[in-house]
């Protein structure tokens, strides 16, 4: 486990970018192509902003996302495929998109394509509750489908509303389609970015506890190659002498 920390969200999003952008860049020189996956909401801003301006060439990258609310229309401001097309698909010329469009009939069709070759990178962000997608504690870490609906907590919901994306916690919807923990794990590279202070209760949860499903993001520990972009706000409850790797894992800080 790499743990990275950054002066400010602006610094990390930077030095993130560099470090995704050399991973697709490998894969692309590996493989022909590369495959990734994006996470969404305001904490991924200062990370995908860099990112496209990176030296990649996106014509190679096939690109899937984490998760989208059931019913909600894409023109809504809080719709993940909304927000994906405006701030990053738009702006690149990507290989293929493939987007989680809310409704349990496209899990059939997304599986197939995610599965139709490995996964090389994906950009898991965690939650103010330490969700991995919208895989609120407890988290299913047992399916092995990919794809599932799932019921958001409040503690979710609220985060929803503190972004901005709703005007209270009863209007946003009580379930998601989300990729699965197991899905996730699947990735051969996982890179978690987590700016703002408001992600400092769930940074600390993660680091400090061993997995269990009640913290979802402790499970990347495992993960064989797993990154974790923080600032300096969301690094500050740690104690290091606490940190918990996985058990057989390592972990690294490096402050840039």
């Amino acid at each position: 486990m790499k743990i990275v920390v950054s002066k400010d969200a602006k610094a990390l999003g930077v030095n993130a970018a560099d470090y995704i952008a050399e991973l697709i860049n490998d894969a692309i020189a590996k493989k022909g192509e590369a495959r990734i996956i994006l996470s969404t909401g305001a904490s991924q801003l200062t990370t995908l902003e860099p990112l496209i301006e990176r030296d990649i060439d996106w014509s190679k990258v096939t690109m899937f996302h984490l998760d989208e609310y059931v019913d909600l229309p894409e023109t809504h401001i809080a719709s993940f495929r909304k927000y994906l097309k405006e701030r990053f698909i738009s702006k690149i010329n990507l290989k293929a998109a493939f987007l989680v469009d809310g409704t349990p009939e496209c899990i059939e069709g997304l599986t197939a394509e995610l599965r139709r070759a490995p996964i090389d990178v994906g950009l898991i962000g965690i939650g103010e509750n330490a969700h991995i997608a919208f895989n609120d504690p407890p988290a299913d870490f047992d399916t092995e489908e990919a794809y599932i609906i799932v019921n958001l907590n409040d503690t979710c919901k609220m985060q929803q509303v503190g972004e901005g994306w709703f005007a209270t916690i009863d209007d946003v919807p009580k379930q998601a389609v989300s990729m699965t923990v197991y899905q996730i794990l699947k990735c051969e590279k996982i890179v978690s970015c987590v700016p703002y202070a408001v992600k400092a209760d769930a940074v600390q949860k993660t680091l400090e506890n061993d997995k269990t499903n009640l913290i979802p993001a402790t499970i990347m520990k495992g993960h064989d190659d797993f990154a974790l972009f923080v600032d300096e706000d969301s690094f500050s409850k740690v104690d290091e002498a606490k940190i918990r790797p996985a058990e057989g894992k390592s972990y690294t800080i490096t402050r840039a």
